[in-house]
């Protein structure tokens, strides 16, 4: 099986970005034969070529709306999977899945598209929601599947009618286990706290560095990593509420699994969210999490049980959230353990990869009998079933 994997931005690495890359490689060491085509060049570009994973730079592409480019990275998409002819079509993010899946329907090739976060509700306004969601349906007609990461996307589409429920799967995000070494103290006192996200506007670290100024009577340390457009306000807000010597802000890192491992909470202030990476990454450690409550996170961090939510934008109670975990080890303990059961029972790459593996199977036998049985029986098709994964030899 040949499958072309597009993803909008190779310049930064995100859930997006790590979600491709675990499945390509999987697909690879399986015998089939994955392409990235991504825009730009960068972290992620570099990642997939140090794993030996086949890498197309597709220049125009990117995540701004830009009629012009947005165009010429249509055809650089419709150019490069004539050439690719692969089996089924891939797209992950809003609009590396919309010029995907068109350039593959353009082809009469099967598309899959997973949008990580759909960009019809909160994420956006009201006025260019109406757009986006016209769009996706329009694009949804072009689709053959759509992979929700967790069940609140799924029913924001259907709540949207973005398409028919037929064509809307769920497979929760999931990540490959880490050795005993790398799990987290919760316990330890006094705690490191830990934030992974990039420096844009939806992460809100504003909120968290507001609810941090008033918790400085308190013995803990905090990271900021990740880089982006807002790290000069960020920054700056450090200053303002004279967190300097409590806060660090790391940047881009690449061993995020080794400083999430040193650290006893994980906290995330977004205002919005899908199904983040870095609160599965946290679980797996072993690490209670500190979150808002956004998007499908409820469905992972369980409250009071494998960590405590806050409403978005709201720094008090997440102060209050976090004067709690920051003064009780023992709660550390207890939800960092039981974030790591969830995650072995949930959210494991294996179990991630057998299901969308199944899909992709369900999706080509369905397409190959369709086209078997056109010409000579116009009769609708059976809906072919989801099985087991079946390896690719």
């Amino acid at each position: 099986m040949k499958v072309a994997y597009i993803v909008t931005r190779a310049d930064s690495f995100g859930g997006a970005q790590a979600h491709v890359l675990d499945l390509a490689q999987a697909l690879r060491a399986g015998g089939g034969e994955p392409v990235v085509l991504a825009g730009g060049d960068g972290p992620f570009a570099a990642e997939l070529r140090r794993r030996h994973v086949p890498c197309v730079e597709i220049r125009h592409l990117v995540r701004p709306v830009h009629p012009a480019r947005d165009a010429l990275a249509f055809l650089e998409i419709l150019v490069a999977l004539r050439r690719i002819a692969p089996d089924l079509v891939c797209t992950h993010t809003a609009k590396a899945g919309l010029l995907g899946r068109v350039a593959g329907a353009a082809l009469r090739i099967p598309t899959i598209f997973t949008p990580h976060g759909w960009a019809i509700a909160d994420r956006i306004s009201s006025r260019q929601g109406r757009v986006f969601r016209y769009l996706e349906r329009l694009a949804g007609l072009f689709t053959t599947r759509i992979i929700n990461v967790c069940e609140y996307e799924r029913d924001l589409a259907l709540r949207c009618r973005i398409t028919a429920a037929r064509k809307l799967a769920m497979v929760y995000n999931g990540m490959p286990d880490i050795p005993p070494a790398l799990r987290g103290n919760a316990g330890a006192h006094p705690p490191r706290l830990v934030i992974v996200a990039r420096m844009e506007q939806p992460k809100d670290h504003a909120t968290l560095l507001h609810a941090l100024a008033g918790l400085k009577s308190l013995p803990w340390r905090f990271d900021l990593v990740g880089d982006g457009p807002l790290e000069p306000t960020v920054r700056k807000l450090v200053q303002r509420f004279g967190l300097d010597d409590r806060v660090r802000l790391l940047g881009f890192r690449r061993d995020v699994t080794e400083l999430i491992a040193g650290s006893q909470v994980f906290v995330l202030s977004s205002r919005s969210e899908a199904f983040p990476y870095s609160i599965l990454e946290a679980m797996r450690a072993a690490l209670p999490v500190v979150a808002t409550d956004v998007g499908g996170i409820r469905e992972a961090v369980i409250p009071e049980e494998t960590g405590l939510l806050s409403p978005p934008g709201d720094p008090d109670a997440l102060q209050s959230n976090l004067r709690r975990i920051v003064n009780d080890p023992e709660a550390r303990r207890r939800m960092g353990e039981a974030g790591r059961r969830r995650y072995l029972s949930h959210f494991t790459f294996e179990k991630m990869q057998a299901n969308t593996f199944a899909l992709y199977w369900e999706v080509l036998s369905t397409t190959a009998a369709c086209h078997a049985r056109t010409a000579s029986d116009p009769r609708p098709l059976p809906e072919v079933r989801a099985g087991s994964w079946r390896p690719f030899l």
